[in-house]
């Protein structure tokens, strides 16, 4: 709807997110866009994280769980108040829906906290010596660590993957950010789907030997045979040389693949990858992805 509106008349996306899945269409109806065009003023976009925050609101306040689509009033309207600045406003959102499983709230409850701007996911360069996480510690001062995952890889450098509490100060992330890049090499992660779908989860440390590694994340169809088929179209001798898949109780399930690709043989890959995203094996290149380099 945001982007018929925009071109004054109906478009067809080339893909749509899949997490809201009750308003995930690919083109609006006649009907709806004619009355939109009327009636609506303005339509406003939001994340995964910003739906995941809502729904937890809408829990906190009614102790009912909407699923993401019904939850979408809440967003927006947070993300209009905060753009807007508004105070002492009455605004009404409209909640309906709760077809949701306890796979999708794991999902839920694992990003309303970014969502809520109240954690921070962060990639820190730490010195790889005795006593460096302590200092490290120090440095972050007096709130609650969320996750800290490292293992060790180099004998000079430390590559931490860090979670932090957030105070509800709207400019306690700029600041915080700005006194650990005064000590060390700092990224953040909290808008990176790659780091927060997958890197997070993941254990063992950097690959030394994958030559000719790239790397992929793909929405694979969740249906019984949907890896066989994937693997089976790979019709090359390719090495997968990295596999992480998670369920989230979607249409889709999100897998992260590295796979050993010559560059002689770059041109098949593609193609391979032209036809997994006709059979719906959508799919984005994560081979520059800061994660990866890092952490993989």
């Amino acid at each position: 709807m945001h982007a018929a509106l925009r071109a004054g008349e109906r478009v067809r996306l080339d893909q749509v997110g899949i997490f809201a899945d009750g308003v995930a269409v690919r083109q609006v109806g006649e009907e709806p866009f004619r009355v939109a065009q009327q009636c609506v003023d303005e339509v406003i976009l939001v994340s995964t994280d910003e739906i995941c925050a809502a729904i937890r609101d809408i829990y906190d306040d009614t102790r009912s769980i909407a699923e993401p689509a019904g939850a979408l009033g809440v967003a927006g309207i947070k993300r209009y108040v905060a753009e807007k600045g508004l105070h002492d406003e009455t605004l009404v959102a409209i909640n309906s829906g709760a077809n949701v499983n306890f796979d999708r709230l794991r999902h839920v409850a694992e990003r309303a906290q970014i969502g809520e701007q109240r954690e921070a996911i962060l990639a820190v360069t730490i010195p790889e010596r005795p006593g460096s996480m302590r200092e490290f510690c120090h440095a972050i001062g007096h709130r609650s660590i969320t996750e800290f995952n490292y293992r060790y890889a180099d004998p000079g450098d430390a590559h931490v993957f860090v979670g932090m509490e957030l105070r509800d100060d709207e400019a306690d992330k700029d600041t915080l950010l700005a006194n650990l890049k005064e000590r060390y090499q700092v990224l953040d992660m909290s808008d990176n789907e790659m780091a927060k779908l997958h890197v997070r989860y993941m254990v063992g440390g950097r690959a030394t030997g994958a030559e000719n590694e790239v790397l992929f994340r793909f929405e694979f169809p969740e249906r019984p045979g949907a890896l066989l088929r994937f693997l089976t179209r790979m019709s090359h001798d390719w090495n997968i040389s990295l596999f992480h898949y998670r369920n989230h109780g979607d249409a889709f399930g999100r897998v992260l693949v590295g796979v050993q690709v010559p560059p002689a043989e770059a041109d098949s890959f593609q193609e391979f990858l032209d036809g997994m995203r006709a059979l719906g094996y959508t799919h984005w290149n994560e081979s520059e992805n800061p994660a990866y380099g890092i952490f993989l």
